[in-house]
């Protein structure tokens, strides 16, 4: 099957704004956020095409500096998923897969994309899966830290024994405070990464916005609020830090994981 990676990236961001052209500092210099992301893309085997996808022109403008391909589309996308849509009906892809990489997430192991690829090959009943990693005691108790300070940090997901998306939140779910110190941490971080079959993103554009995914910001809600079957694909870290840029605090303990893969 053919794969094409999108990343999505809009530079009016409510909680970050401009957060596409932050510099990250890392063992190879500074880059900005949206060149570490698709640097990523472009590791990926055995995909057909890697593009940023924007309607602003100071990203298209840094992107193209760096080498990436750019589709254009409207401002009046108002999610990545969204925006993934118009582009794939703006430049006429016709790959079996569209992955939605967001350019937030520069940490994202390789590995977690060709799982991901290789999971909707092997799953064509399949309308859009997503990655899911369990949490070690640092992150959770990094996700607790952000809530308690009234900070949104990373999304969380419950699944099904058929590993069959439940519910995404930005609240640690489940409730972990009365369990004990033995055991795998019961709480899955979501990794912000979608593929999706063509037809369920043409679909998506028709679907209103839901109740749950206006509350919580969340794009992938919309499927689950519509009855479309979104399956969670559980990744491992081997060793690797991951975390996305939310909020600017964020940009120290993604710099700070950098120097640590170096």
């Amino acid at each position: 099957m053919s794969a094409t990676i999108l990343i999505p990236a809009r530079y009016a961001s409510t909680r970050y704004p401009g957060k596409p052209l932050v510099e990250l500092t890392g063992p190879d210099g500074p880059k900005t956020l949206i060149q570490r992301s698709w640097e990523v893309a472009k590791a990926v085997a055995g995909v057909d095409a890697v593009h940023v996808v924007t309607d602003d022109t100071r990203i298209r403008d840094a992107a193209e500096g760096f080498g990436a391909s750019v589709i254009m589309t409207s401002s009046a996308c108002r999610n990545g998923t969204e925006r993934c849509a118009e582009a794939v009906a703006v430049a006429g892809i016709e790959s079996d897969i569209v992955v939605n990489l967001q350019g937030d997430a520069p940490l994202t192991p390789v590995w977690f994309l060709e799982a991901l690829i290789d999971a909707m090959c092997s799953w064509p009943e399949v309308e859009a899966a997503t990655p899911v990693l369990r949490c070690d005691e640092a992150t959770l108790s990094n996700f607790l830290e952000d809530r308690k300070n009234g900070l949104v940090g990373g999304t969380t997901a419950v699944f099904g024994r058929q590993m069959q998306a439940l519910y995404f939140s930005k609240e640690v779910i489940p409730y972990t405070g009365s369990r004990g110190a033995e055991g795998p941490v019961p709480v899955f971080h979501h990794v912000g990464v979608y593929a999706y079959r063509p037809a369920a993103l043409a679909a998506y554009l028709d679907w209103p916005v839901g109740p749950l995914e206006s509350l919580e910001g969340l794009e992938q809600l919309r499927f689950l609020e519509n009855g479309a079957a979104m399956r969670c694909v559980e990744v491992e870290a081997r060793g690797r830090v991951f975390w996305e840029l939310n909020n600017p605090v964020d940009v120290a303990r993604i710099e700070a994981a950098l120097e640590e893969m170096s």
